[in-house]
């Protein structure tokens, strides 16, 4: 028999439940239990009684778990020495489970389980058992503790907490390195035969991943793994328990393993020369092109730094490394010139940012690449000989001098002319021209540096066969100054003098100012225009002058103010010079030479009319008027207009009477219907009392149908008004209330009538009814008294 079948064998006598037959003598705990003794007493007889030892006896209590019989699972019995088999003891169990997953004969003390017992659940069970006679209920024992415990099956297989664990090791990692450890538990009791033992094994992952069999650690088994070749490992770890013995349980788990990247790969240019090209007109700064080296690194170890190392154009061009391309961008450093150079050559190297120590052995970590440029040629604009042109001139150079002239030069092989122009935007004035074939710059106005001192010009240059190709160049122009402004008073002087003023008195001290502006600075003299026999002017010396009273006392009486003439001139070449005039007012001043009162107010005192006279003349002016206005209003209130002025003067006048119509009664006063006029086409006549600007044609508008609302024809007459030029008033609102049909009187007014004032005729009124009677009174009455006269 082999050593396998002997396992089996044993393994299947385990599953198999043994229960255990052999009594036992409990004993007691101190505290459970009062201590047996021998001993003696005397009875009612005096005889001496005998007590006899008592004790429980039972089988020592196992159970195995998972127990799938039919019958309930026997578990032990329990037995007390005064149990004679008689059936006068009761056995009674309490504690875990008892009365529902443990239950007892009374009788024998056979102890069941009524189901399957998991170990993973509840390893004992603490249970209570008592001994008591049936008929009078007393126990014959104390109450005594047991347990039963439950033996372990292996019934539970080991599980990881993790169905995929994710790791990651360095590529070109040693062989052994560590990359993760993966753990596995086991329920079962791992006290109790090797259910819990686990045992670790790799099921796929090889050659590449090891595992240690007892802590689960995974290790690298290869050398040198490169994450260029292969990235991604999936690793299946086995954890087995019974040691990994045949019939054992075991679970899996996944490892998905990464190769990290270091930098083990060098940079290289896909090619060892390339050709840019780049026209002359590119400004500094402009990208020619880019180079890149490829990295088989990711992240940090792929970085690359480029720079120029070699060459004839170094000083002509710069490489800037872009980070989130990883390109060297090539760019103009200098103006280019297809005249003067038109190929360069450059040696750009690319290297690593970060090379590990660990792998210097794979290097160099950096390459090279030979970058020819070429210039090509562009019709180019016109190059100024300077960048900027400053030319002075003084203010007084008569029109047409030449104050400076601009160089150009047509840099391209060709050398066209060039023509010149002035940006008229920057010489508004149209003061400077220029010569359009050499560039020279004169004036066509006069110039004034007092207005302008600086004139800031923009030359343009453009080649004649090509003038869309242009260039600028800005020209300043400075005004040098020219004494040509004569010095003024600074300000407007209001002097006075006192009339009780002495001679040698100061009344006025006066500076002036020049628009000039000398290199050695402003120096003024003063003087009179002429001798003054009250004042006089002395020059301080310091571009200010005092004017000084030259006699006693003043009368404002006699003379009220003196003008006095101040000459004022400069040092400057040509001598300016200019008059300047005082005006000097003889005022009262108290004795402090504080003014009072001048000659305008003492030519009012005489005339005897103070400031509140004034004043009540105006307010009686403003009674006056008030009281006419108010008198106007009541007259005009008080008049009314006759109704009839005379009776030779009829004409269309206005009858007002008070017969307004039949009131409640009268149900025809008024019929909205009458507002509408189906038959009525009226012509467009022409207003009698204008002269209309321009004459239309009337228009006839075409009638409005029988069920016309009144507000379709009044929107339609206010139509015809608004699209009408002609209709007057031209600025005023038309109201529309036809209130129907024609009259059998036709029309009252006699500005239509053909016929004269002595041809009408009133009669016909009294045959209308009792509503014209009164018009019938008032027309023919006047009639007959006109006959009779």
């Amino acid at each position: 028999m082999t050593i396998q079948q002997v396992l089996l064998l044993l393994l299947l006598w385990m599953w198999l439940p043994h229960p255990c037959h052999t009594e036992m003598l409990f004993r007691r705990t101190p505290d459970l239990r009062p201590k047996s003794f021998g001993g003696r007493a005397l009875g009612n007889d005096g005889k001496a009684i005998h007590r006899q030892k008592r004790g429980w006896m039972w089988n020592q209590f196992f159970l195995l778990e998972e127990y799938t019989g039919s019958d309930y699972q026997y578990v032990g019995k329990l037995h007390s020495d005064q149990d004679k088999g008689d059936g006068s003891l009761k056995y009674i169990l309490s504690g875990d489970g008892a009365g529902t997953l443990f239950i007892i004969d009374e009788k024998t003390g056979d102890i069941h389980a009524t189901r399957r017992i998991d170990r993973e659940e509840k390893a004992f069970y603490t249970l209570r058992a008592q001994a008591i006679n049936r008929r009078t209920l007393r126990p014959v024992e104390p109450e005594s503790e047991f347990v039963i415990k439950i033996h372990d099956i292996n019934d539970n297989e080991p599980t990881f907490p993790e169905e995929i664990y994710t790791a990651s090791v360095p590529e070109m990692s040693v062989v052994g390195t560590s990359v993760v450890q993966v753990t596995a538990t086991d329920a079962d009791d791992p006290s109790y035969g090797n259910s819990a033992r686990i045992i670790y094994s790799i099921l796929q992952g090889q050659p590449y991943f090891s595992v240690e069999p007892e802590t689960g650690i995974i290790r690298t088994a290869l050398p040198n793994m490169n994450r260029e070749n292969r990235e991604q490992y999936q690793v299946v770890i086995q954890a087995k328990d019974m040691g990994g013995q045949m019939g054992g349980l075991s679970g899996t788990t996944t490892v998905n393993i990464t190769l990290t990247d270091v930098n083990d790969n060098p940079p290289r240019f896909p090619q060892s020369t390339i050709h840019l090209r780049i026209p002359e007109s590119s400004p500094v700064g402009t990208a020619i092109g880019s180079v890149k080296a490829t990295d088989a690194d990711t992240g940090k170890n792929a970085e690359v730094e480029y720079r120029i190392i070699d060459g004839d154009g170094t000083d002509m061009f710069d490489i800037v490394t872009q980070k989130d391309t990883q390109e060297g961008i090539i760019t103009v450093r200098k103006p280019l010139d297809y005249e003067t150079r038109r190929l360069y050559t450059l040696k750009v190297e690319a290297e690593n940012t970060h090379v590990d120590p660990r792998f210097y052995y794979l290097g160099p970590f950096k390459d090279t690449i030979i970058v020819k440029i070429s210039v090509e040629d562009v019709d180019e604009p016109p190059v100024f000989s300077r960048s900027s042109y400053l030319f002075e001139v003084h203010e007084d150079i008569e029109l047409g001098t030449i104050i400076g002239t601009v160089m150009a030069r047509d840099p391209d092989s060709a050398s066209s002319p060039i023509r010149f122009s002035l940006d008229r935007h920057t010489d508004l004035d149209r003061i400077f021209n220029i010569h359009s074939g050499n560039g020279s710059i004169y004036t066509s106005k006069p110039l004034d540096r007092e207005i302008s001192q600086w004139h800031n010009l923009s030359v343009i240059a453009a080649e004649i066969n090509n003038p869309k190709d242009t260039t600028r160049v800005p020209v300043y122009v400075r005004i040098l100054d020219v004494n040509d402004n004569a010095p003024q008073f600074a300000v407007f002087y209001d002097t006075f003098v006192c009339e009780n003023a002495r001679a040698g008195q100061l009344i006025q001290t006066i500076s002036a100012v020049d628009k000039d502006d000398p290199l050695g600075g402003q120096k003024f003299f003063f003087s009179l225009a002429a001798v003054n026999p009250n004042f006089t002017v002395q020059d301080n010396e310091d571009n200010t002058a005092r004017i000084l009273t030259r006699r006693n006392g003043f009368s404002r009486h006699e003379i009220s103010t003196y003008l006095l003439p101040v000459v004022i001139s400069d040092n400057d070449y040509p001598i300016q010079s200019s008059t300047g005039t005082l005006t000097i007012r003889v005022c009262a001043c108290d004795s402090r030479g504080n003014m009072q009162s001048c000659s305008a107010e003492a030519l009012l005192l005489p005339a005897g009319l103070s400031t509140g006279a004034l004043v009540a003349i105006l307010l009686c002016i403003v009674i006056l008027l008030v009281i006419v206005v108010l008198f106007a209003a009541l007259k005009r209130q008080r008049k009314k207009e006759p109704l009839i002025l005379s009776k030779e003067d009829i004409r269309d006048n206005i009858v007002s009477y008070n017969d307004e119509g039949g009131g409640e009664e009268d149900t025809q006063a008024f019929d909205i219907g009458t507002l509408r006029n189906p038959a009525a086409i009226e012509d467009k006549k022409l207003r009698r009392d204008i002269i209309p600007e321009t004459l239309f044609v009337p228009r006839r508008t075409p009638s409005a149908p029988d069920n016309t609302d009144v507000r379709d024809f009044i929107n339609q007459r206010l139509k015809e008004h608004d699209t009408d030029p002609s209709a007057p008033p031209y600025d005023s609102l038309a109201t529309y209330a036809y209130e129907g049909n024609d009259s059998i009187a036709e029309s009252l007014s006699s500005l239509e009538s053909g016929t004269t004032e002595g041809d009408q005729n009133y009669d016909y009124l009294r045959e209308w009814g009792p509503r014209f009677n009164k018009l019938a009174e008032m027309y023919g009455g006047g009639e007959s008294d006109k006959d009779t006269s």
